[in-house]
């Protein structure tokens, strides 16, 4: 497994986060999705992580990857 944290833009409430880790949850070899509000990250941990395709979930879901 591997792990990576994204800096995500915009993300304030439950709703971010459901909607973050719903969309970034559904990406093959996702195992794990981790969203820190007070962070604005989101930790994923999936084989392999996909840095692309994570960053098109989280664009689908509303928000923008910052690094």
């Amino acid at each position: 497994m591997t792990t990576g944290t994204y800096t995500v833009e915009g993300m304030t409430c439950q709703h971010c986060v459901n909607a973050v880790t719903g969309e970034v949850g559904r990406l093959a070899g996702v195992k794990d999705v981790a969203v820190d509000l007070n962070q604005g990250t989101v930790t994923v941990t999936a084989e392999p992580i996909d840095d692309s395709a994570v960053r098109i979930a989280v664009d689908e879901a509303g928000y923008r990857v910052t690094n």
